[in-house]
């Protein structure tokens, strides 16, 4: 397949495919309904895009707690935080502040929402062991956006991914519905509902016995607003996002997904990928010719901890 043809291919898989991605994995730039999304591509600003830029312009601030200290499982773990953004707002992440080091976080939304569990029993795989083993041989310091069903149907992974030094497991919410509305048709939490569903995702993590855990959380879907933000402010978290679409999900062609990753990354960029093997099933293949490339060019891999750090 020639280049211009792979290109093709990848944008074809990003539009024929980013309704699903958001209503299934919450894989693509943003809501196209007037969101913060849409705003960060240069749509007319909305007041989550400026919270977000505030929120990214502050410092870093270390989470509290004796360096001593040994994580209790499924507890957010010492990693950087951003300050909140006006008003309390919970802040926004999408990719360094320091754009010169090349520095890369492959980033992977382990996503299950909370009525699928009939479709894992009759045999469909959320999960997706290859890949992780492969992260794991080509020594990728990763971060997973997990939500709490799939831990809950995967304990002994979320335990694996999350005691093991090369991950660290931040939250992508326990039910996988919208925490603003519309959203791609999925259902929408109240603001109530929305915290809960936040540490409820942490308290499935802690039962599984992961010890990796970051403080920081992606939107089912990408989609947030103020009052989303408002409603999580009290969970303490970091949202965060990206500036890289992988257009892994439902793609059939990993040549396509490696070259649109290839094409967009950049020093301190933030990549979103998939780790189920029902929704996206060429991701490991990707993997295989992302991660030495990058490094030919230059690129070390990093968590979104450390990325969130520079």
């Amino acid at each position: 397949m020639t280049s211009s043809l792979r290109k093709a291919a990848a944008a074809a898989v990003l539009s024929g495919a980013l309704g699903a991605v958001l209503a299934g994995c919450g894989g693509g730039a943003g809501p196209s309904n007037g969101g913060a999304g849409q705003a960060r591509l240069g749509a007319s600003a909305t007041p989550s895009a400026s919270a977000s830029a505030s929120a990214r312009a502050s410092a870093p601030a270390p989470a509290a707690g004796p360096a001593s200290a040994l994580p209790r499982a499924g507890a957010p773990g010492k990693a950087p935080t951003l300050a909140p953004g006006p008003g309390g707002l919970t802040p926004v992440f999408e990719r360094a502040r320091q754009k010169t080091e090349k520095t890369v976080a492959l980033t992977f939304d382990a996503d299950m929402t909370s009525d699928q569990g009939p479709r894992a029993a009759d045999g469909e795989h959320f999960d997706n062991p290859q890949l992780i083993d492969t992260l794991r041989a080509l020594k990728v310091p990763s971060t997973v956006f997990m939500t709490g069903r799939w831990a809950e149907e995967y304990p002994d992974q979320a335990k694996a991914i999350g005691t093991d030094p090369n991950f660290e497991i931040a939250n992508h919410s326990y039910s996988h519905h919208a925490f603003k509305s519309p959203c791609y048709g999925l259902p929408t939490l109240d603001d109530a509902a929305a915290r809960a569903d936040v540490d409820r995702a942490f308290e499935a993590f802690r039962k599984a016995g992961a010890v990796n855990t970051v403080p920081y959380f992606r939107f089912p879907g990408g989609c947030y607003d103020d009052q989303a933000l408002r409603a999580l402010s009290t969970a303490k978290v970091t949202a965060v996002q990206w500036d890289v679409v992988s257009g892994d999900a439902f793609a059939k062609d990993p040549d396509a997904v490696a070259e649109q990753v290839l094409a967009g990354v950049k020093p301190g960029s933030l990549v979103v990928m998939h780790c189920t093997r029902s929704a996206a099933p060429v991701t490991e293949e990707a993997i295989r010719t992302i991660v030495p490339e990058l490094r030919k060019r230059g690129y070390r891999f990093v968590k979104v901890s450390e990325l969130m750090g520079t």
